[in-house]
This record gives C-alpha cells, sequence and structure tokens, in this order.
C-alpha cells in the first residue's frame, strides 16, 4: 500500500477507472444482481436492449424505475469522497472514467465524470428528436412520449449491442494514453472497451479489487482491497 501511495503522490496525470466494485459498498447491487421480488423471472440481458424495449416498452421502462428508486437511496462510499476531495485539491490532476451509471462519483462531487455507459438517472430520446420533441412537450407516463410525433424517452444508458458515446471514449482513450498511473476499481474487466484501457495506458497500473480481474496481470501492484478501504489511504485528505 506504501508503495502505491508513493506512485499516487509522485503522478502527475491519475485515471481512476470503476466498475461495479467501486459502488458495491454504498449497497448498489451489480447489473446482473439487481433481480428481486417482482423481476426474479426476468434475465438483465433481456431487459437492457433496445429490442426489449420496442417489443415492450413499460415493462423496461418500469424495470428501470425500479432501479433508479434503489439508487436513489444510497449514498457515495468513502472512495467516492476520497477521490472527489482529491480532485477538489489538485484540480486537472485526476480524471475518473467509469463503468457505472449509478452518478455516485457525480453526487460525490467529481468533476467532468467519463460515464463510458450513461447514467441511469436521465433519458434520452430513443429515435432520433424532432423540432416537436421538447420538454414542453412530452406527455409523462411510462415511458414519457413526445405528445405530437410519438417518440418515446428511455434510459439514457448504454443498452446490450449499443456504441459507447463517442466524446466519452476518446476522453477516456486519451486519458488513459496520457497518465502515470492509473487505479482500476472494482472491475471484473471483463466489458469491453472499457477494460482495454488499462492494458493501453502507459504509465503504472495498480488494480484495487478485494477478488481476482481479467486485469491483474497488466498490474503493477494488485491491492486486495475494497474501494472505500484502499482509495482513502492512497488519496488521503492532506496536501501532497
Amino acid at each position: 500500500m506504501q508503495q502505491v501511495a508513493d506512485w499516487v503522490r509522485a503522478a502527475r496525470r491519475i485515471v481512476v477507472l470503476s466498475g461495479a466494485g467501486m459502488s458495491a459498498e454504498s449497497g448498489v447491487p451489480t447489473f446482473r444482481d439487481a433481480q428481486t421480488g417482482l423481476w426474479a423471472k426476468f434475465r438483465p440481458e433481456d431487459l437492457a436492449t433496445e429490442q426489449a424495449f420496442r417489443a415492450d416498452p413499460k415493462l423496461v421502462w418500469e424495470w428501470y424505475a425500479s432501479r433508479r428508486a434503489m439508487i436513489a437511496r444510497v449514498q457515495p462510499n468513502a472512495g467516492h469522497l476520497a477521490i472527489a476531495a482529491f480532485q477538489q485539491r489538485h484540480p486537472g490532476r485526476l480524471t475518473v472514467v467509469t463503468q457505472n451509471v449509478d452518478g455516485l462519483h457525480q453526487r460525490a462531487g467529481s468533476p467532468e465524470v467519463l460515464a463510458l455507459h450513461g447514467n441511469i438517472a436521465e433519458d434520452r430520446w430513443l429515435d432520433a428528436p424532432r423540432a416537436c420533441c421538447t420538454p414542453a412537450n412530452t406527455v409523462a407516463g411510462a415511458p414519457p412520449r413526445c405528445a405530437a410525433c410519438g417518440n418515446l424517452r428511455r434510459p439514457a444508458v448504454v443498452w446490450f449491442g449499443e456504441m459507447l458515446p463517442r466524446a466519452e471514449l476518446a476522453a477516456a482513450a486519451e486519458a488513459a494514453a496520457g497518465c502515470d498511473l492509473m487505479l482500476v476499481v472494482g472491475t471484473s474487466g471483463v466489458v469491453h472497451p472499457a477494460a482495454g484501457l488499462a492494458r493501453a495506458t502507459h504509465g503504472r497500473v495498480v488494480i484495487v479489487n478485494p477478488h481476482p480481474s481479467e486485469l491483474d496481470d497488466a498490474a503493477d501492484a494488485v491491492l486486495r482491497e475494497t474501494a472505500a478501504g484502499a482509495l482513502p489511504q492512497l488519496l488521503p485528505d492532506v496536501a501532497s
């Protein structure tokens, strides 16, 4: 841990690449563990697609509404807060790239988070919006729709089969290529292209994960710690 803390102090550019384990201590279940009660009979992979939404918009919308309600009840943990505090003390020195859609980095105070898979708290139009697709012309419902053309609102997350947002992915790749140190926190390393960022960086790679990951072989150090346990030690609330 001390060696990694020394690397943090020496690094001019740091990237935190976070996955589901980043939010585990906040009580956010992983995507595939989020099936309880009414939703236990559904596979997330069958709901999180454009095809599923078009076939049964109400079903998919209500499933995401249940996830939104759950996420709204949780709070950023000590790991999120340590990252945000470090960024506030050292503007421009640390970039957050996350695969999570829970918005907890943003709620902790991290600026300009590169959310590769979107944000579950936000919506966007299903089809390319026409001039009539405006907030004032949106009819409430499950899901909401444009009163004029019927275009539906959908969760602003990346579904299976969809491309990651170009701007965020390009910015993440640039940050990874230019960093001295990448902290890979709570990700299994199996979801691409996000997982490829750790192998593309020229800087040191540190894995922070209590469980083995597919990126362990790319690491200069592996800390079998949780995000809330390790990050306050690596990013202490002191000047450096």
